[in-house]
């Protein structure tokens, strides 16, 4: 009985950790259904323009090389 009670904080430490991952890995419901909302599509959409503005003066027109 003795040897029990000092098992116990010992076996604590990896029960828990375990319990805390298998908590983290399970998919959340509410994170599906706010990833897609129409803002986040927005400001994805305005970002992509502005990435495409600022790579526009590095390419500069397109010239076909003599082969």
């Amino acid at each position: 009985m003795n040897n029990l009670l000092y098992l116990l904080p010992t076996l604590a430490c990896p029960v828990g950790m375990g319990l805390m991952m298998w908590l983290m890995m399970r998919p959340k419901q509410g994170a599906q259904a706010q990833a897609g909302t129409d803002a986040d599509r927005q400001e994805l959409l305005r970002l992509r323009k502005e990435i495409d503005a600022l790579r526009a003066p590095q390419h500069g027109p397109r010239q076909d090389h003599p082969a």
